[in-house]
């Protein structure tokens, strides 16, 4: 069965043609991939996928009622007050209804009339058909995975949130949709690495590509690495072609010239037809046509770069980083990690003076020159042209010299006299390299810098940092960039840094206890917030003090307080294994497998406690008054 069909697609704007000759199906339960450099097309798609945008040429086809929902940058959230309302989104209703139940579970200690229990049963009766219990645990489930504390969630204001926070929540409104096709733009922008992660997130969940390239866009069955391969072996097929089609043209148009006046001059007029009529292929849109970016320094600087000493950072009354102390030598890419709001470009702004330490000291090394590219991209100036902005880095620069550099980042002919404003994240990002790569400074420092980026300018990116001479500080959720480039990792961790002297990629391996600590975390948190659900709507137990009731309910209290205790132990040992500190340590792999094992034993005794705990709770909500 096909959902969407397109066939021959075509879009133009007034007399810009955007792409053409865009043909794929998608079938229910795929996960497609839409890649391509800023400018191709793939916001297009999206608006053509909507049915915002009708296409120029060819056709679109969609399965009857098929329903598509769209992550868009500005979301509306309606009349939804809390943060777990907004995630609730279509199932407000739902909500509304699990809310009535809480109140009259609470009304029927004083008035359990007939009129109450039937209204409570029936109520209760709708709100399991529904499937009340496993979609409010599913709301809680997502938003815990995107780092939101469910139980908090309820009661915070849709106000208190960040704008970081409100795109995560953005996200988990989508995830919570019930649309037959998701169309994610960009979801991992402002995410960190505990949510998502770019070319590795593509690695790990589509399994199908369309790539936009050379004013079209070509699909591919296959996931993000082994796309990454046909696309390399599909430019060389292609590349064979076009230079065997090339010496074939000068060949004919040889023998066309030696023979056109002479007794062979019949042949040489029919094979003149014949190459006019051929088609053309066209030379391989590769690599050569995405950022021209290399990073060089002026100087080299000292060795010692940065120094800290006692240093803590606070924004308003609350600590971010509390007694940091460590040196910074001239050893490569330093990556910077830890959660959303934790304080990294906080700290990053201190380094640089533009944030007031709460105590210690920080310092750059001398002859320490810097380089830094903001989250935010707020050092692009806004109020004049592209033009302006690199000339007025380079006063002494030719115009050709400004529009040839502008040229590298794909900015060309009249397009370096469009004003800063009008460009787009992608586009803004583009200058904001440009810019960086005229510091030639020997510390750069980049906060999130494939943000808006495309894959393949994330690739280029990867290269110019990767062949760069100086120091580099990278705060970053893409992942993939980290295996890449980091040479050491600061961790910033419920206030405090670690160092851990190696790569981002072993970072990973010897942390492998704490991934499968999450994973057991999350797993009986769920387990648990469907208990809980059961619990919350359940009638309170002295609204009927019959015999079995009260032994029904003692059985509850004690499931109840032996899985809190079971909680407990679970915390205590999944706080132990996320502990940073813990991996930097000697005996740090051996300690991170004993606690494993210790984990595995206390999430079978959970298993055990939940399940006795949920036939407790079943046994309260069947004997109590209907």
């Amino acid at each position: 069965m096909t959902q969407i069909a397109f066939a021959s697609v075509g879009v133009d704007f007034g007399a810009t043609k955007l792409f053409s000759d865009v043909s794929f199906t998608v079938a229910p339960g795929e996960r497609w991939g839409i890649l391509g450099r800023n400018g191709t097309g793939k916001t297009t798609l999206f608006r053509l996928l909507t049915g915002d945008l009708e296409p120029t040429r060819g056709s679109i086809a969609r399965a009857p009622g098929l329903r598509v929902s769209l992550l868009e940058q500005h979301r509306d959230y309606g009349a939804a007050r809390s943060v777990w309302e907004a995630a609730a989104g279509e199932l407000a209703e739902l909500l509304a209804l699990e809310q009535s139940l809480v109140e009259q579970a609470a009304n029927l200690a004083h008035d359990s009339s007939p009129r109450a229990l039937a209204q409570y049963g029936e109520n209760l009766e709708r709100f399991e058909r529904e499937g009340g219990y496993a979609v409010t645990a599913r709301i809680d489930a997502v938003l815990h995975g995107l780092e939101f504390d469910p139980a908090q969630a309820r009661v915070t204001p849709l106000s208190a949130l960040s704008g970081g926070e409100l795109g995560r929540l953005g996200l988990a409104r989508q995830l919570m949709s019930t649309a037959d096709v998701l169309l994610l733009d960009e979801p991992t922008n402002h995410l960190d690495l505990e949510t998502t992660h770019d070319r590795a997130f593509l690695s790990a969940t589509v399994d199908h590509v369309l790539h936009f390239e050379g004013g079209t866009a070509t699909p591919y069955s296959a996931g993000y690495s082994d796309f990454v391969a046909q696309r390399a072996e599909r430019r060389l097929a292609q590349q064979r072609a076009f230079e065997q089609q090339q010496r074939t043209i000068a060949h004919e148009q040889d023998y066309i010239a030696r023979n056109i006046a002479g007794q062979n001059s019949k042949q040489a007029k029919g094979r003149r037809k014949r190459l006019e009529r051929l088609p053309r292929l066209g030379p391989v849109v590769g690599p050569d046509g995405a950022m021209a970016l290399r990073f060089e320094v002026t100087e080299r600087g000292g060795d010692q770069v940065v120094t800290a000493k006692n240093v803590s950072v606070a924004v308003g009354t609350r600590t971010l980083v509390e007694r940091f102390s460590g040196t910074l030598e001239r050893t490569g890419v330093v990556g910077i990690i830890g959660r959303n709001g934790a304080g990294k470009s906080t700290l990053l702004r201190a380094l640089l003076g533009e944030h007031p330490l709460h105590g210690g000291e920080l310092r750059l090394g001398a002859s320490i020159t810097t380089g830094y590219y903001r989250q935010d991209l707020s050092q692009v100036p806004l109020d004049g042209t592209l033009y302006e902005v690199i000339a007025a880095l380079r006063p002494k620069w030719e115009r050709s010299q400004i529009q040839g550099h502008l040229g590298r980042f794909g900015f060309s002919g009249q397009e370096v006299l469009r004003r800063a404003d009008s460009l787009s994240g992608g586009e803004r990002a583009r200058v904001a390299l440009a810019m960086l790569m005229l510091s030639r400074a020997n510390l750069l420092i980049l906060d999130e810098p494939t943000n808006h980026l495309d894959v393949e300018s994330i690739e280029a990116l990867e290269d110019a940092i990767d062949g760069y001479d100086g120091t580099v500080i990278l705060v970053s959720h893409d992942r993939a960039l980290l295996r890449a480039l980091t040479t050491r990792i600061w961790i910033l961790h419920g206030r405090h840094m670690t160092e851990f002297a190696g790569g981002y990629a072993e970072w990973e391996e010897v942390s492998t206890e704490r991934a499968h600590a999450a994973a057991v975390s999350a797993a009986e948190e769920q387990a648990l917030r469907q208990v809980h659900e059961r619990h919350r709507v359940a009638p309170s137990p002295k609204s009927d003090p019959r015999k079995d009731l009260r032994r029904a309910q003692r059985e509850l209290e004690e499931a109840e307080a032996a899985v809190a205790a079971l909680e407990s132990e679970v915390a205590r040992v999944v706080a132990a294994l996320e502990d940073p500190a813990l991996y930097t340590r000697p005996d740090g792999a051996a300690t991170a497998h004993t606690l494993g094992a210790q984990l595995e034993t206390l999430k079978r005794d959970l298993d055990a406690g939940l399940e006795r705990w949920t036939q407790a709770t079943e046994q309260v909500e069947m004997r109590a008054p209907r």
